[in-house]
């Protein structure tokens, strides 16, 4: 382990996560409010870019607030009614652009077979996982691994903000899937555990946020989508149509990363992770098909056009991510806003 990521373990012992460094005017708003502290000027959410640092920021250290919180931030900073007031706003610009960018469906039943079939032939290859597979360098392995600490060490947590907000056939079935995402009450074997083992494998710090400074907008997005839709009741079912898109598309994806990784001669505790989801996930799309869409449906049908708007919404902007990654790793670049120390590979 390299002395910065050695550095840092001490610190996510706590299982807290440090206050970022601001990126704008929202972000430094909100930072200001979470020490208590009067931000000055009054930022206007309006202005600024919903899928930019400063706006993914900001939203994500509100939605923080109702996760692990910060380091020596108040935990009655959840409440707040001035947070609460701006992140509403944040909240409005992202859900307005996020509708504007994807096309409004309710055939659902097409949504999800859309899923199950992957692209053939020239250029459909074209994915993060496809490149890591058959010619992605170790250090790109490790900036992937770092994006996605963001969501996966807290994996499973936004989606159970939807539980009690769903009919009683819909909730068991989306608890059985949550049951093997926290190890089938085994805190060995949680998906989060096993992310922060992949992670020290590969010589990362496993704290809980450290590389939120690192990561950009784009990122930060992805969980803040899932965030945002747990948190609201209005939007369970695009939080069903995003937990759909991952559980039904992980499984070929996590094959591809395992044997990217034998192939760059990761160890057994990195690809264990990625090995796991192989096998779950391919069960958990059954469940969430027949288990969760079918009974949500059949006792609110006018949910149908939240639910693809879920799917579609946590596609586009995982495609605009991934995109990102592919070209600054074609270039030569890093993806991350702070390259991480040198270690394996490179």
């Amino acid at each position: 382990m390299t002395p910065t990521a050695a550095a840092a373990e001490p610190a996510a012992r706590t299982g807290l996560a440090p206050l970022p460094d601001a990126r704008g005017p929202l972000s430094a708003a909100v930072l200001a409010l979470l020490r208590g502290r009067e931000p000055i000027p009054e930022p206007d959410p309006a202005a600024a870019d919903p899928y930019g640092d400063d706006l993914q920021l900001a939203l994500h250290c509100c939605y923080e607030l109702h996760y692990r919180g910060f380091v020596g931030v108040d935990d009655d900073r959840e409440w707040d009614l001035r947070l609460l007031g701006l992140r509403t706003a944040l909240e409005e610009r992202f859900l307005a652009t996020l509708r504007a960018d994807v096309e409004p469906d309710d055939d659902v039943a097409t949504a999800v077979e859309d899923l199950l079939v992957e692209r053939v032939g020239p250029g459909a290859e074209t994915g993060v996982s496809h490149h890591l597979h058959r010619r992605g360098e170790l250090w790109q392995l490790r900036e992937y691994v770092a994006h996605r600490s963001i969501y996966h060490l807290k994996e499973a947590d936004p989606q159970a903000w939807v539980i009690p907000r769903l009919p009683a056939a819909a909730k068991a079935g989306l608890m059985t899937v949550e049951h093997d995402e926290y190890g089938a009450g085994d805190a060995a074997r949680m998906h989060a555990t096993l992310f922060a083992e992949m992670m020290r494998e590969l010589d990362l710090s496993a704290g809980y946020g450290h590389y939120v400074d690192a990561v950009p907008g784009g990122t930060l997005a992805e969980t803040n989508f899932m965030s945002l839709c747990g948190l609201r009741r209005s939007l369970r079912g695009a939080l069903v149509g995003q937990f759909a898109l991952v559980e039904l598309t992980s499984s070929p994806g996590s094959e591809r990363l395992v044997r990217g990784m034998r192939r760059l001669g990761c160890g057994p505790a990195a690809i264990r992770f990625y090995d796991e989801h192989v096998e779950a996930d391919a069960v958990h799309e059954q469940v969430v098909r027949r288990g969760v869409l079918v009974p949500l449906l059949a006792d609110e049908p006018h949910l149908a056009t939240d639910v693809v708007f879920g799917i579609r919404a946590a596609g586009f902007l995982g495609d605009r991510l991934g995109g990102l990654l592919l070209e600054r790793w074609a270039a030569g670049r890093s993806s991350l806003r702070r390259p991480l120390p040198e270690g394996p590979g490179r």
